[in-house]
């Protein structure tokens, strides 16, 4: 697929959408490499830690094929996504998309996109949520791991996980203050070296309990269960989980909106998608299946927990210590297209405000000038208070994290991709294009709805043990 797959002459009349953004001023300075550090900051999260579960579910074969499955999936939605950046033409257009719910606006019109909106904005709500109970996990793991060497008991020590949540959630506060996507660069790559070092550590631990085993554990049918139906439900979970590793669909845009020009954005977007997706694929896989051959039937959800007691729990600390830092950043590259998203509809629609409009220098010790808007620290405070709050009181990390992978998935990740490229384009029903994108949607709709009930399931059932 070309950088200029539709142009000009096949697009349909470009849509202006509610609002003006003033991001089209900021310059860009973004390159495949900065995109790439976005883009695994935002995959490789917590998740990779589960996926040797979801194999240990549906077993050899089928599970490293599902991995793949979603990894190509993704792929070709972020490809058809970079093309709906510019409009009307995909390199040259002088309109730019600054976020998701931007360019489902210009291309298929403010009802859809406010139905888009919804979905986005759970999407980017959601996993600022999860995020959250994922890092007061790993910080609660630490404790109880130094608790657990210091006491020689298993006993917990009673760590309370609404202390590390609060904690968490003031970091959050702070970092909230960056202005824009341009500003977390460095975020972003840090946030990445540490996706990749707790990947590493849980891949080699693995590695080694294979090797000091002595063989591989695990089957093709992958673990047993009771009754077919028990395994059905856990199909589904699974590929919810894996569906759940793929979720930078929704800030694809965004990123897109920080590149630089020549080449053209589309054109680095692939190839920064196409990096990222083989370099996450790879440590998932490798991640999947040597948990999975480490424990078999026994692999437990979070791969690291399976080494609570090992002879290295220094280095199990650390990696849980990778997970929170690299969430620390996770949390902004997701929340920062939904405070753009709340913080232009505001200027739009109060022009004459100071509190919306006006910002004010802060000046630190040691620190550099900081422009400081109230709308700005009011909004984005009482956000990160209010996803801290919800964490705390719904801390049910693995079920609220499939229902939401079934939530958005389908229309995320296929659905309004494939809409706005086939409007975009001018692709004529029935053409072999036309067939092929959509039967492409309704087996990601089938899918998705088969992943959110499974999910929907599985809450049920834990409630009910």
């Amino acid at each position: 697929m070309s950088g200029r797959e539709c142009d000009a002459d096949g697009s349909t009349p470009l849509l202006q959408t509610q609002y003006a953004d003033n991001s089209y001023h900021v310059k860009r300075t973004g390159t495949v490499w900065t995109a790439v550090a976005h883009i695994v900051t935002g995959v490789i999260g917590s998740g990779v830690l589960s996926l040797a579960w979801s194999i240990a579910q549906i077993g050899w074969i089928a599970g490293p094929l599902a991995i793949i499955l979603f990894a190509s999936v993704t792929l070709l939605s972020a490809f058809l996504l970079s093309d709906t950046y510019r409009s009307p033409d995909p390199e040259l257009g002088p309109r730019r998309s600054s976020s998701y719910l931007d360019a489902v606006n210009i291309h298929k019109g403010e009802k859809n996109g406010r139905l888009c909106g919804v979905f986005v904005n759970i999407s980017l709500y959601g996993f600022g949520i999860a995020y959250i109970i994922t890092a007061s996990i790993s910080i609660r793991a630490i404790q109880d791991s130094i608790c657990f060497h210091n006491k020689g008991s298993e006993k917990t020590c009673g760590y309370d996980d609404t202390y590390n949540m609060l904690v968490f959630g003031a970091i959050q506060v702070v970092l909230s203050q960056i202005p824009n996507f341009h500003n977390i660069e460095w975020l972003s790559i840090v946030a990445a070296i540490m996706s990749f070092a707790y990947a590493f550590i849980g891949m080699a631990l693995a590695i080694v309990k294979v090797n000091e085993n002595g063989h591989f554990e695990g089957s093709i049918q992958g673990m047993p269960t009771s009754t077919g139906t028990e395994k059905l439900w856990l199909v589904a979970q699974s590929l919810g989980d894996i569906a759940f590793s793929y979720p930078f669909s929704v800030i694809l845009i965004e990123i897109q909106d920080t590149l630089k020009s020549p080449p053209p954005e589309n054109v680095t977007m692939r190839r920064a998608s196409t990096i990222s997706v083989i370099v996450t694929t790879f440590f998932y896989l490798c991640c999947g299946c040597a948990g999975y051959a480490a424990f078999g039937n026994d692999t437990p959800g979070n791969l690291l927990t399976g080494f609570a007691t090992y002879k290295l729990y220094w280095l199990v600390d650390f990696a849980n210590a990778c997970i929170v830092i690299h969430l620390v950043g996770a949390y902004q590259v997701y929340s920062q297209p939904l405070y753009a998203n709340v913080e232009t509809w505001c200027r739009f629609n109060f022009p004459d405000s100071g509190f919306v409009n006006n910002s004010y220098n802060l000046k630190l010790p040691l620190l550099p000038n900081f422009q400081l808007s109230p709308l700005r620290l009011c909004f984005r405070t009482l956000y990160v208070a209010s996803t801290t709050v919800i964490a705390m009181l719904f801390p049910y990390f693995n079920q609220i994290l499939g229902v939401l992978a079934g939530i958005i998935f389908y229309p995320l990740t296929i659905y309004f991709p494939v809409e706005m490229y086939i409007s975009k384009c001018n692709i004529d029903a029935w053409t072999t294009k036309w067939v092929l994108l959509r039967t492409f949607s309704i087996v990601g709709f089938v899918v998705g709805l088969f992943t959110l009930v499974g999910s929907i399931q599985g809450i049920i059932s834990a409630k009910q043990s």
